[in-house]
C-alpha cells in the first residue's frame, strides 16, 4: 500500500465520523508515523508503506475517528511562533488566545523589565511566547492542576525558559505574592448551558477543569480580577480573555475593583475576545 492508498482509506474512515478536516488530519497522522514533513509526503505518494507503519496508522487513525483531537494524538501544537508540547491535562492552545500575547506585548517596551504573573497557565504557552518576545521581564506561573503544571514546565525548559518562570500549584484564592507589574489570564469561562452544547472533541477530551467558570461562566473571572486588583501594583495592567458575550458583565466587575478598562480587543471572527484593563485604584 502506498501513501496515496492508506490517505485516502483513512480520509474516508474520518469523512464518515463527519469529521471536516478529514485530509488534514490523515496527512498529519501518516507524517507522525513515517516521522516525515508533510511536504516529503504528498510529493512522494507513491512510496510504499510497510505494515508496522499501517498499524501506527490505523491506530491513531482510531483515535481520530472517536473524536479525540488531533493534536493530542500528535502531541504538539504550534502557537504564536513557537511550538508547544502538549497533551490531555491542558486545553489546547487556540489561535483566538494569541491575541492576549499581541495585547501584552503592546504593552511592554522591548527593553522593558516587569514582573508577569500568569493565572491559570495551562501548558504555559502564553507566558512562554511572551518572555520569548520580551527576554527582560521575569514571570510567575499558576496553576491548581498539577499535571498541566508539569507540561508547563517541560515547556519553559524546551524553550530554555525555566529559570525565568516561577512555577506555583496553587489556586488563585491562596496566592500571594509580591505586587506584580502586569497580569494575564485565559480562565475557564464556558458557562454550564454551554458546556454541553461544545463540540465532542472538547467536551470529551479537554479538560473540564480549564473550560467550566462555573454555572453563569463568571465564577473564575470574578475571582481573578478581585485577586488581580490586590496583586498589582497601582498602574498595573490585568489583560484577561473572555468569552464572545462577557464584555459588558466582565466589565461591571473590573470597575467595581478599580479598574479603569482601556480596550477590548476583538477577535479574527470580530467578537470581544480580551479586556485590557489598568488598576487605578490604590
Amino acid at each position: 500500500m502506498n501513501y496515496q492508498e492508506i490517505l485516502d482509506k483513512g480520509n474516508q474512515v474520518l469523512k464518515d465520523k463527519n469529521i471536516k478536516s478529514s485530509n488534514l488530519d490523515c496527512e498529519l497522522i501518516l507524517s507522525k508515523v513515517l516521522n516525515k514533513s508533510r511536504e516529503e509526503i504528498l510529493i512522494n505518494l507513491n512510496n510504499q508503506i510497510s505494515n508496522k507503519q499501517k498499524k501506527q496508522f490505523v491506530f491513531y487513525l482510531n483515535k481520530r475517528r472517536k473524536k479525540n483531537p488531533i493534536s493530542y494524538i500528535l502531541g504538539f501544537k504550534f502557537f504564536w511562533k513557537n511550538k508547544f508540547y502538549i497533551n490531555n491535562s491542558a486545553l489546547i492552545p487556540r489561535p483566538e488566545s494569541e491575541h492576549l500575547v499581541e495585547e501584552t506585548l503592546r504593552n511592554i517596551t522591548n527593553h522593558k523589565s516587569m514582573r508577569i504573573l500568569d493565572i491559570g497557565t495551562g501548558s504555559g504557552c502564553l507566558i512562554i511566547s511572551l518572555l520569548k518576545e520580551r527576554p527582560n521581564c521575569h514571570a510567575t506561573a499558576i496553576d491548581i492542576s498539577k499535571e498541566a503544571l508539569k507540561l508547563a514546565k517541560f515547556n519553559a525548559k524546551l524553550h530554555h525558559l525555566e529559570n525565568k518562570i516561577k512555577f506555583f500549584n496553587i489556586d488563585i484564592d491562596k496566592f500571594n505574592s509580591n505586587k506584580y507589574d502586569l497580569i494575564i489570564s485565559n480562565p475557564p469561562y464556558i458557562n454550564k448551558v454551554d458546556l454541553n452544547r461544545l463540540d465532542d472533541d472538547v467536551k470529551l477530551y479537554e479538560p473540564k477543569l480549564a473550560l467550566y467558570g462555573g454555572i453563569t461562566g463568571f465564577e473564575e473571572i470574578k475571582k481573578i480580577i478581585e485577586k488581580s486588583s490586590k496583586l498589582l501594583k497601582y498602574n498595573g495592567k490585568l489583560i484577561i480573555e473572555i468569552g464572545y458575550k462577557q464584555r459588558n458583565y466582565t466589565a461591571k466587575i473590573l470597575l467595581k475593583n478599580g479598574f479603569f478598562i482601556n480596550n477590548v480587543c476583538k477577535d479574527f471572527s470580530g467578537k470581544d475576545r480580551c479586556l485590557i484593563s489598568t488598576k487605578i485604584k490604590k
